[in-house]
């Protein structure tokens, strides 16, 4: 019963939100709670934002919140906020001179994700969700409306 309890602290303590990064909001500190759905991968986020874990391949889906301005500093990422099921929100950055950029894409729209996540103070950040051209390092993808751009 006693290991339910923690599990169900680590997960509700990914559900709260405080803050704002454009449109952004983090979850506060581990230990509070608030009443929402998750899938077994928004665990997975939850975990890894209350213990501040990074280098982490993982697999997910959420509703794109906003669309934000390409970054072109160095290799070129296109960028936007999906929230999850649970309310935790991350940032997708996809690098578009590996992968396509995703045209259609628009506030609202659902994408399933694979890639690296890394722990932030806002939820998490997403990347790598690019096929690999060498390495060790697992590729990743990103789906919408039925296309998977990696």
């Amino acid at each position: 019963m006693k290991k339910f309890l923690i599990l169900g602290a680590v997960l509700l303590a990914g559900f709260l939100y405080y803050g704002e990064w454009s449109g952004v909001h983090a979850p506060e500190a581990a230990g509070e709670a608030t009443v929402a759905a998750a899938t077994s991968s928004d665990a997975v986020f939850a975990d890894a934002f209350a213990n501040r874990r990074s280098n982490l391949q993982v697999s997910g889906e959420g509703t794109v919140t906003k669309l934000l301005p390409d970054d072109n500093n160095g290799s070129r990422h296109q960028k936007f906020i999906v929230r999850l099921a649970s309310g935790q929100t991350l940032l997708v950055a996809h690098n578009i001179d590996i992968a396509p950029r995703i045209q259609s894409l628009r506030s609202g729209d659902r994408v399933q994700f694979s890639g690296e996540y890394e722990w932030s103070d806002r939820g998490g950040i997403i990347h790598w969700t690019h096929r690999t051209a060498s390495g060790p390092h697992p590729g990743g993808w990103l789906k919408h409306g039925g296309r998977t751009y990696q």
